[in-house]
């Protein structure tokens, strides 16, 4: 810690040409690949509150189409267009010793979406709707270069992915395949911010006050915007509130549209939402990736690896609605089977005396990222156990393939019902608690 702050001290002068100190060093929790520092610096009594955000390693930048100098840009150039951007400070150059980042003004208010959720201002849904208009009503000029996604060679890359993450996940190749049969028309392109959801957005007791994380920003459908955060996933158990967990669909998309933001296509946004929720589901199989790599051997990393059943589950939801009626009777989920608990402790019960001595001796006494990643390892145990209890074998290339080539479909007798048990008893291993879990229960059953 002491050799960051020296090292960032040393930057910050650089950025702002005033001498000064880093004081009130500490990691945020959160963030899915990148980190974030706050922090304070400046003179006494001229203090500034800042944020860096930097990468865990230079091996996570390999491959990203914006790096930190583009992103900071698109950054200034929002915040400067009047999105509710934070104000960058500087970028972090070799010479820091700092890796790859920027810094930028600390926002007031609080990302956590469980205390948004929980005290939701008043308004806060035409809050969201009017800066998701504005950011896509940026301009930009020629020195920032961002990229255009094209859809079909989007998808073109995630079949290439799912092969190089073993291409054996059955609901995952059904979901690519829906997606290249059923690409929608090219739109008039706007600036996409591409991770615009609860855990990005700042929010104080009257509303928004910052859009952060822009490091997946292109040109593209606006649509795509628009079904992101309204994804099962960042609803955060909100099932009934489906756009961001805090409004309808009608009041989201009539916020949006009063805002200047185009008229929403139902069509076009059940596509983005379809192929949204299977890019977050290879999302979590990449972090397994770089956890595997030595990119980043953070806990968290393999943690959120095993995130990906939500998806599955997500998407089976909505793929099954193509399905003919005959393939859509109830299906039992299989049921856990009871562990050994007479003589020496079994596996089982050796990972509860870890959790229980985690949660008592650890959890209890720690503050910030501690007390956060103390739980991220109790959940990761929890994995283990419910997979040791009742493991689940849903792994299957031969039949990927035929999916991907369209030899198999939901149309196929039994396969529906096959994958929704293999759905279920998978999330029940990973993350039971997900509010979806129980909705596909009630339904299959």
């Amino acid at each position: 810690m002491a050799d960051i702050a020296s090292a960032l001290s040393a930057a910050m002068s650089r950025m702002t040409g005033q001498g000064g100190e880093v004081e009130a060093l500490h990691r945020l929790s959160g963030g899915a690949t990148m980190e974030s520092w706050s922090f304070d610096y400046g003179a006494k009594g001229e203090r500034g509150e800042y944020v860096l955000r930097r990468a865990p390693s230079l091996q996570m930048m390999e491959g990203r189409p914006l790096d930190h100098q583009a992103e900071a840009a698109l950054v200034q150039a929002a915040f400067s267009a009047g999105v509710k951007a934070p104000e960058v400070a500087g970028v972090l150059q070799p010479s820091d010793d700092l890796g790859s980042g920027y810094v930028m003004a600390r926002a007031g208010g609080d990302a956590n979406p469980a205390a948004i959720l929980a005290a939701t201002p008043d308004g806060l849904i035409d809050d969201l709707a009017t800066q998701l208009a504005k950011i896509h009503s940026v301009k930009l000029d020629d020195q920032i270069a961002v990229p255009h996604m094209d859809t079909a060679e989007a998808l073109t890359e995630f079949k290439a992915r799912f092969a190089e993450y073993g291409g054996d996940r059955p609901i995952i190749a059904l979901a690519i395949k829906w997606c290249e049969d059923n690409i929608p028309p090219d739109a008039p392109p706007v600036l996409v911010h591409g991770d615009y959801r609860m855990g990005n957005l700042m929010v104080d007791e009257n509303g928004l006050t910052a859009v952060l994380d822009w490091e997946l920003a292109h040109t593209g459908d606006a649509h795509d915007d628009i079904a992101y955060g309204c994804l099962n996933v960042w609803r955060f158990g909100q099932l009934d509130k489906p756009a961001y967990g805090i409004a309808s669909y009608d009041d989201f998309f009539a916020a949006y549209e009063a805002a200047g933001g185009m008229k929403v296509d139902p069509a076009r946004f059940r596509f983005w939402f379809i192929f949204r929720t299977l890019w977050w589901a290879l999302g979590c199989l990449q972090m397994a990736g770089y956890w595997r790599s030595g990119a980043d051997r953070n806990l968290e990393r393999a943690v959120i690896g095993r995130r990906t059943s939500e998806n599955e589950l997500d998407l089976l939801m909505l793929l099954e609605e193509d399905a003919p009626d005959a393939e859509k009777p109830a299906v039992l989920e299989a049921k856990a089977g009871e562990p050994r608990a007479i003589g020496e402790p079994s596996a089982h019960e050796m990972l509860d005396a870890i959790k229980e001595w985690i949660a008592s001796d650890v959890k209890a006494n720690a503050k910030g990222r501690d007390k956060f990643m103390a739980a991220v390892a109790m959940n990761a145990l929890g994995m283990v156990q419910r997979e040791l209890t009742n493991p689940a074998d849903i792994y299957d290339k031969k039949l990927c393939d035929a999916i991907l080539a369209g030899e198999q479909s939901l149309s196929t007798p039994g396969l529906l019902s096959k994958l929704r048990g293999d759905a279920l008893t998978k999330l029940a291993q990973d993350v039971p608690k997900y509010a979806s879990l129980q909705k596909a229960r009630e339904k299959w059953s």
